[in-house]
């Protein structure tokens, strides 16, 4: 039997295949680790929009979650939309009892058209009952400004200083993903863990099909820690695999807004 590392997803369903749930689930087949899924709501979705927002009742997230936890051994979890308070609420709680040795938080608010997946008063429980909890978070510019009342980075040194806030939400570790920063050449992203902070960058690579790459990535990341990479390591390895994704993205011909990536690049013939 092979002892494969086992990881669960709390996340939103995206019908257009793109994002949320179904981006976690061919990340993790992608990086050789299972996957396994909670959906906390149905998006009505494609390339273009979210036409509509379908909240799970909690009473039924909480029995995926204890369907989950009660069966399988679980070495991660990312969670990414959660759309309302009692959302959060009710995945905070699971946490604290099952209490998985590693917890990704992708503090998703808005969907790459635009469209918001997070209700305003969800922010607030948010921040004080899940991030807490966290092993590692990984807003984008916006997400960090609305998480820290701060106006949105432009520089690197506006994203250096919004650093100290990020950390002090309460997660062990905080990746501040730079990929809004008005630069041509490069995309910066920011880790600081453990005291220290780590900087990494890659080549900006021009296209729209861009869909899902924040979902794929904090997924990306939590595959790589459920098989055993520091913190530093699984975040360079997960960036190196997302940029080899999204230039791969130009094989797939899908919907006509922001296309997905292609989760499958090394895979697929």
């Amino acid at each position: 039997m092979t002892d494969i590392p086992r990881v669960l997803t709390i996340a939103g369903s995206d019908s257009g295949g793109g994002a949320g749930i179904q981006a976690d689930l061919k990340t993790f087949s992608a990086l050789g680790v299972y996957g396994a899924s909670v959906i906390c709501a149905l998006t009505a979705q494609n390339t273009r929009e979210v036409r509509a927002i379908h909240a799970a009742p909690p009473e039924f997230i909480r029995m995926q979650l204890e369907a989950v936890f009660d069966d399988i051994q679980i070495d991660a979890v990312k969670i990414g939309m959660l759309a309302d308070p009692d959302t959060v609420r009710c995945v905070a709680q699971a946490l604290r009892q099952y209490a998985p040795a590693i917890i990704v938080v992708d503090p998703v608010m808005v969907a790459k058209s635009g469209d918001r997946l997070l209700a305003e008063e969800a922010i607030a429980s948010l921040c004080s009952e899940l991030l807490p909890l966290a092993t590692l978070i990984t807003p984008n510019l916006p997400e960090a400004a609305v998480l820290t009342g701060q106006m949105e980075p432009t520089t690197l040194e506006q994203m250096l200083s919004l650093l100290p806030a990020l950390n002090q939400l309460g997660s062990k570790a905080v990746l501040l993903k730079g990929g809004h920063l008005q630069q041509d050449a490069e995309c910066i992203d920011l880790l600081f863990s453990e005291g220290q902070l780590h900087q990494f960058t890659s080549p900006r690579i021009h296209t729209d099909n861009t869909h899902g790459t924040g979902c794929t990535l904090s997924s990306a990341i939590t595959a790589e820690l459920a098989k055993g990479a520091t913190l530093p390591l699984s975040v360079a390895n997960a960036k190196e695999w997302l940029s080899g994704a999204i230039a791969a993205s130009s094989q797939l011909n899908v919907g006509q807004g922001h296309g997905p990536v292609h989760h499958f690049y090394q895979l697929w013939q």
